[in-house]
């Protein structure tokens, strides 16, 4: 019984090693030199090969469609991390840009007023209940910087120097109660004093010693008259908000809003000197 295995084995082998033989010659033989066993075995193996062609071209399409996909996901994250970066980069130069405008702009002021003046730039903002300060840092070092000097920024008055500590100065914004800066109504010039309510919920002045019989409506620019010649004259300190003119009493009520944005306040101009005050003390 085990002959008979060892022989059916052995028999098994040799055709499984024969076959593939005889498939591989009658396939690479010279048409013309192949007999009728070459024929018969070509016309046996020709629809395995098909199938066998078909299985690897599907496999190696899917192969290669993998690898495709594979690197253009690869292809995909670059392109989404560059195209990321170079918007970051964008924001960071228009960022730039309006910096830039912005500082030439102050250049500008500076050279247009006949005033000394520093630049400063706002690094913090701060309402107690008795103050209503932005605290500045210098661009560059200057000792001359005292306390009640007049601070600008583009669209006009911001305040003046309320405490110098180094290269850190805090500044009394218009808005505060303690602030008084003498104006004219740019339309009419009737005269006034814009000084802050104090209010710590929103940025607001009211205009005091307005005579009941001057012209003052909402809208109106207020701007410094130059008197005393604490301000340089003519920049904006508010625009007028409301009006209440009553029938009696001297003076009339007036209210109205800083020129300047001072939630958005970022850079600044401390005037040192005027003109006319060179060769004497600063203000």
């Amino acid at each position: 019984m085990n002959s008979l295995r060892r022989y059916r084995d052995a028999i098994i082998v040799v055709i499984l090693l024969a076959v593939p033989f005889f498939f591989l010659r009658a396939n690479v033989r010279d048409p013309r030199e192949l007999n009728p066993l070459d024929r018969a075995i070509i016309t046996i193996s020709a629809p395995f090969q098909y199938v066998a062609s078909m299985l690897a071209r599907g496999i190696s399409t899917i192969v290669g469609d993998y690898i495709y996909l594979v690197d253009v996901k690869a292809d995909n994250q670059k392109l989404a991390y560059e195209n990321a970066r170079l918007h970051a980069r964008v924001r960071h130069l228009e960022h730039l840009e309006v910096d830039n405008a912005r500082l030439k702009k102050l250049l500008e002021l500076k050279n247009t007023l006949p005033a000394d003046l520093v630049s400063a730039h706002v690094v913090s903002k701060d309402t107690t209940e008795y103050f209503r300060v932005a605290r500045v840092s210098l661009d560059r070092s200057a000792r001359n910087i005292r306390p009640n000097m007049p601070v600008l920024a583009l669209d006009g008055v911001v305040g003046t120097v309320h405490r110098v500590a180094g290269d850190t100065i805090d500044v009394l914004l218009t808005v505060d109660s303690g602030s008084g800066i003498d104006v004219v109504v740019e339309r009419t010039g009737a005269r006034g004093i814009v000084r802050g309510t104090g209010d710590r919920s929103r940025y607001a002045c009211r205009v005091e010693y307005v005579q009941r019989t001057d012209e003052v409506a909402v809208g109106d620019l207020l701007l410094t008259s130059g008197v005393g010649k604490r301000f340089p004259k003519g920049l904006p300190v508010a625009r007028v908000t409301e009006v209440t003119r009553r029938d009696f009493g001297i003076y009339q009520t007036v209210e109205a809003v800083p020129a300047v944005d001072l939630s958005r306040l970022d850079y600044v101009l401390i005037v040192t000197s005027m003109e006319s005050d060179k060769g004497t003390d600063a203000p």
